[in-house]
């Protein structure tokens, strides 16, 4: 196997074990705490906008410029926006299915189809996170090499991975508080993780083997980012903003600033 794609490989490997340990938590806690949760998220949505622009969309201009036959402003703009359109259509698919499920009459399966909605809803967003994590790994080998972009793929494995983990507590709890055992409820809560490893290795191998999309990759793997910060862990991470009006918040700030510093220090 290519050593790249390995390596994308093992990112994703590692997003899904982040996911696992969120699960995990139905086995040792009633529910996470609310606090160290919001806090998570937030820091994981400002390591996640601060990667988009450094890590993402300023490699995408550069290499666009280097190899594009399009204005590189068409081109990151395109990628940015297909990213954020798969997002949102990805969620449109999941609510249309979640309408049906919930007019159907009740009967003894529709809780459990709710269940595997549950599910597929989470699992359906880390398909654009495990190839955002791929695409990273893969410009590596496109010229790109550096220890700053090293760091940069690495950072952004990171992030997706801290916010993998409130993702799989999101599974797994209400399925234990809807029955299920701990167990069960452990099992399902990281299943909706595996998709990663599969898009991981699928994003870097497209970037390794058709150099010419690698701009319109990194700039898709930045609207998918900046969409699921700004659409679902920003708010999520502000549900206790009245017990705690900064604290959240300073989490986006700090995550923001580490990542700015990591890609400043290392550039």
């Amino acid at each position: 196997m290519n050593a790249i794609v390995l390596m994308a490989l093992i990112a994703t490997l590692g997003t899904w074990l982040v996911t696992a340990l969120g699960a995990a938590t139905v086995v040792f806690f009633k529910s996470p705490n609310p606090k160290a949760l919001n806090l998570m998220l937030g820091f994981a949505s400002g390591v996640m906008i601060a990667a988009s622009f450094w890590s993402l969309l300023q490699p995408a201009i550069e290499r666009a410029e280097a190899t594009s036959n399009l204005p590189a402003y068409f081109v990151a703009t395109a990628g940015f926006l297909f990213g954020a359109l798969f997002m949102w259509g990805s969620d449109k698919v999941v609510t249309f299915t979640q309408r049906k499920l919930t007019n159907t009459q009740e009967s003894p399966n529709t809780r459990f189809s709710r269940i595997i909605m549950l599910i597929l809803s989470i699992t359906l967003h880390n398909i654009p996170e495990g190839l955002a994590v791929g695409v990273a790994f893969g410009a590596l080998q496109n010229g790109t090499y550096s220890t700053e972009s090293l760091m940069g793929a690495i950072t952004i494995a990171i992030g997706i991975g801290l916010q993998n983990f409130p993702e799989g507590a999101a599974v797994s709890v209400p399925l234990r508080r809807e029955g299920f055992s701990r167990k069960k409820s452990f099992l399902y809560g990281q299943a909706s993780g595996m998709v990663e490893p599969i898009a991981g290795v699928i994003g870097a191998l497209l970037v390794v083997y058709v150099e010419a999309i690698l701009p319109y990759a990194l700039a898709f793997a930045a609207g998918t980012m900046i969409l699921v910060a700004v659409h679902e862990l920003i708010p999520e991470c502000q549900k206790n903003q009245e017990a705690q009006p900064y604290f959240a918040t300073m989490g986006i700030v700090l995550g923001f600033a580490v990542m700015m510093l990591l890609d400043v220090m290392l550039g």
